[in-house]
């Protein structure tokens, strides 16, 4: 079951017979009631507060999916399970082709960010992903292991400290299990027509004599590689960077006679384009592997020790099209007149008679002799081949136990996470473009005189009109394998001590005092090649650095009367590189009545800054921006863009974000078979850290330096211009000009940018707003129960900077729903889930409601077996094709699996 009581189950609290098992309503207190009358209920821990409590329905808003629940959804894994969560609004990160965190996937609740959600293992901090350096990596978190999933819709940061703004996931790993348990999967998806089959499962082993418990397991699950092509919808890539050339500085781009006869190279008019959907994988494969292992020990009637191990990996394989590249992006690199590989130079290769695929010289097509960019792919040096490798090591050991009327509990936990990639395929790219432009045609002498072109003889360089005929030394030369080691580790210690103060008209003042001290350390090391941008095909920026954070919390509950309670928590964290914030925050429960609960919150939280922007090196890049007298001299052409000198870097200036939020709420139980929730939460965001790009750092600094100018070559400064911005920016971030004269109009000087810097900072706000409505039904029907869930998580409103509200805008639909029935009937169990995502975007880029179906029928067999049939969107919905972030339709919101049919077989022992 997925509601509040089921909490107090996990903990042995009686439940009435066979309470639901559907995803998640915030259920009244009353339902946590024992069967037996007078029953004492064992107090509890649940997320959002330290406290033990026997009431579970205090002043957080809690949903809570539980083992079974997980089990009926057909979830392959705890990303996939996460992700479809009503509060993930705006959808999240998943493993994806040709993408920096290609085997990374997040939740961001409430639409605010994954860096802005806190997920927690047993209460303690998940690591962020050493790929991205911020958010976390749900796919360490093994599916097998996982007891039930708590997810807390409200800040958090009085209690947790950093990152819980948005809210808590909170993952409760099994314990107390005795026996043994074998579970397998396998199923496969309709489209795309290959790849995308699935396969998991697990297998448990627990043991408990009274004093001491053991539970051990393993825990797996894959997912193959999909392709582009694999899809129905996915029509022939139009890369221009197939075998053209244009004009330096110039985007007229014209075919290379020639040179587009090789596979997935065609003409379209007169421009010779890749099909880069011939091989591009859509989605990376994602192999999940882990081991896990928890115990406890009773040392007397007082103290108990504590253990918790897991190891985890996970490797990733993407595949993305051959290396697309061009001289237009090297300030120091053109095709030379004289090339053999220039199409305007009368004698070149692929003018030659001897050249078998030799075409006729047309000046009129290629123009006059002249120095000229080439656009071209690669392809014969072959795909950019990804494998990632993550492994994270966890460990933890820690006592609780009683000293007095006071009850202590202290740790320490050490946790490893890594992260290794390697690419083939990528571009040497200053090698590459030399072989290009100093490609010189070898032949063969026969004795009858005639020369025949062998390609085996070239002397030197790289012929672009046949690529795959260049000899393997060439190609070798012109590839390289790139390389990235990333780390995110934590050494952390914690105590804490919880006793009850004074009595009060509804029961025990409770106080609850921690503290916790936690060492990071983070490094993300790319290839020499990589990091000075010599690679072609792909780019990186080295960080590396730790710091450590001590932090102070309490929390104190006081129930002034038996219907009515107040609860006040507050923490200090204290960061070594940026510095402190404190968090508090206060909540009120009272109930009038013994069917109707109200509930509110008030409190603030902060959101560090994280080490990977922190301790980047600073990193040289050719920045484009669009700025009249740069571009006047650098191509001619005062409304053109041009690039420029970019360096970014990290920020010492940089500093936490800032967060408010309230919520209120009711919960109501009028009957046992009918109970409901309603809660609004609202969340304010100040400081935000954002990363300032080129152009703006240049708009900033620009109206500033031509602040009340009247030459209308500054027109674009002034109120009004394209480039006006009057915002102040953080003074680290600069822009160097230089007095040159201009080509425009030569007997002028323009003052041209020749360095810029820029990187994150803090600035702006956000604001947000949700209403929460869940609904839950129980009904004896025909011999069996229906059980029923509905959950609605509407999104009020969304606003950046006090701008417009961007609620129904293209990726962040007004509400997601969820209802979930199922039918217990004998040994069968019948369940049938509908997922609704509202409608969302305008015009082009207006998506329609996307409705799915999952069923799922199980048996019970007498020997202790269970055998499940499911499929998930029965109906073979797909999505919307409106291009979002790159790719055919909204990647992190829907996806393009069609049905999917599985079948599984859990064994008991």
């Amino acid at each position: 079951m997925t509601n509040k009581t089921m909490i107090a189950k996990a903990v042995k609290v009686a439940l009435y017979s066979g309470f639901a098992a559907s995803l998640a309503v915030s259920a009244p207190a009353s339902f946590a009631a024992d069967e037996e009358e007078g029953a004492q209920a064992e107090k509890i821990v649940v997320t959002g507060s330290r406290l033990k409590r026997s009431d579970v329905e205090g002043a957080n808003p809690i949903t809570v999916i539980d083992r079974e629940t997980i089990e009926l959804s057909g979830a392959l894994s705890a990303a996939e399970l996460m992700r479809e969560l009503t509060f993930n609004s705006a959808g999240s990160l998943r493993p994806q082709s040709g993408s920096s965190a290609q085997g990374v996937s997040t939740i961001d609740l409430r639409g605010i960010g994954s860096g802005r959600t806190l997920v927690l293992i047993d209460g303690r901090r998940l690591t962020h992903s050493p790929s991205t350096g911020q958010g976390q990596d749900l796919n360490s978190i093994p599916l097998g292991a996982i007891e039930r999933i708590e997810v807390l819709t409200d800040g958090a940061s009085a209690v947790y400290g950093s990152d819980a703004i948005g809210g808590v996931v909170n993952v409760i790993t099994r314990q107390d299990y005795n026996g043994a348990e074998l579970m397998v999967s396998k199923g496969g998806v309709s489209v795309p027509a290959d790849g995308g089959d699935r396969e998991s499962g697990h297998a448990l082993f627990g043991s408990s004599d009274g004093t001491t418990s053991l539970l051990a397991g393993v825990s797996w699950n894959k997912r193959e590689i999909i392709f582009e092509r694999d899809f129905p919808w996915v029509d022939a890539g139009a890369s221009v960077f197939g075998a053209n050339f244009t004009d330096p500085n110039s985007f007229n781009f014209e075919g290379i006679p020639g040179a587009c006869g090789e596979e997935n190279f065609y003409l379209d008019g007169t421009v010779c384009r890749y099909n880069f959907n011939a091989t591009n994988a859509n989605e990376a494969s994602n192999e999940n592997e882990s081991i896990f292992l928890k115990g406890t020990h009773q040392i007397n009637d007082d103290w108990e020790l504590y253990s918790n191990a897991s190891v985890n990996k996970t490797t990733s394989f993407g595949r993305y099209a051959p290396v697309p590249d061009s001289t237009f992006y090297y300030s120091d690199l053109v095709i030379d007149a004289n090339s053999y590989n220039n199409p305007t130079n009368p004698n070149a290769w692929y003018y030659d008679p001897n050249n078998p695929n030799a075409v006729a010289y047309d000046a009129s097509v290629v123009g006059a002799q002249r120095d000229v960019d080439i656009w071209h792919r690669f392809a014969a040096v072959g795909n950019r081949d990804n494998t990632v490798n993550n492994t994270n090591y966890d460990f933890l050991v820690g006592a609780t136990g009683f000293v007095g009327n006071a009850e202590v509990d202290f740790g320490a936990r050490r946790v490893r996470n890594s992260t290794k990639e390697i690419g083939n395929g990528y571009l040497a790219a200053q090698t590459a473009w030399t072989f290009v432009n100093d490609f010189n045609p070898g032949y063969a002498t026969y004795g009858d005189n005639t020369s025949t072109f062998d390609p085996n003889s070239y002397y030197y360089g790289y012929n672009v009109q046949q690529p795959s005929a260049n000899p393997a030394n060439v190609l070798s030369g012109s590839a390289v394998t790139t390389s990235r080691e990333s780390d995110f580790n934590i050494d952390e210690v914690y105590a804490s001590v919880a006793f009850d103060i004074m009595d009060l008209d509804g029961g025990s003042m409770q106080m609850f005092i921690g503290a916790e001290r936690r060492e990071e350390y983070y490094q993300d090391l790319y290839d020499s090649q990589s990091e000075a941008g010599l690679v072609g095909g792909s780019a990186g920026n080295s960080a590396g650095g730790g710091r450590s954070v001590n932090a102070m919390y309490f929390e104190t509950l006081m129930p002034f009367a038996d219907n009515f309670e107040v609860s006040l928590a507050g923490r200090y964290d204290s960061y070594s590189d940026y510095g402190s914030d404190f968090s508090p925050k206060v909540g009120m429960r009272y109930q009038p009545t013994d069917e109707l609960t109200l509930r509110a919150s008030w409190g603030q939280g902060f959101r560090a800054p994280t080490l990977d922007i922190l301790t980047q090196k600073p990193a040289f890049s050719a920045d484009s921006i669009a700025d009249p007298d740069s571009c006047d001299v650098l191509v001619d052409d005062r409304t053109e863009e041009c690039q420029i000198n970019g360096l970014s870097i990290s920020n010492p200036n940089l500093t936490s974000e800032q967060s408010e939020q309230y919520a209120f709420g009711i919960v109501w139980q009028p009957t046992d078979w009918f109970d409901m929730s309603l809660d609004f939460s609202s969340i304010e965001i100040e400081d935000r850290i954002v990363q300032f790009s080129a152009q703006t750092v240049v708009n900033r600094n620009g109206t500033q330096t031509f602040a009340g100018s009247t030459d209308p070559r500054y027109a674009s400064y002034q109120p009004g211009g394209a480039n006006y911005d009057p915002r102040p920016i953080d003074s680290t971030f600069t822009v160097t000009r230089e007095a040159q004269p201009c080509s425009v109009d030569t007997t002028q000087t323009c003052q041209v940018i020749t360095s810029l810097v820029r990187g994150s900072g803090n600035e702006g706000d956000l604001e947000t707003s949700n209403i929460d409505w869940n609904m839950h039904t129980r009904f004896d029907l025909g011999g069996g129960v229906l059980d029923s869930t509905l959950q609605i998580s509407y999104i009020n409103d969304y606003s950046i900077n006090g701008g417009e509200d961007l609620v129904g805008i293209a990726s962040l639909p007004e509400y997601r729903a969820q209802l979930r029935n199922q039918y217990m009937i004998g040994d069968f169990q019948f369940a049938l889930n509908t997922n609704v995502i509202d409608a969302n975007g305008e015009d082009a880029t207006a998506v329609g409601t996307w409705t799915t179906h999952d069923v799922q029928v199980n048996y019970t067999a007498p020997w202790d077996g269970r055998i499940t049939v499911g499929v998930q969107n029965v109906g073979e919905k797909l999505p919307t094709l409106v291009g979002y972030d790159g790719r055919d339709y909204n990647y992190g919101l829907y996806d393009g699996y069609g049905r999917y049919t599985y079948v599984q077989y859990t064994q008991s022992f």
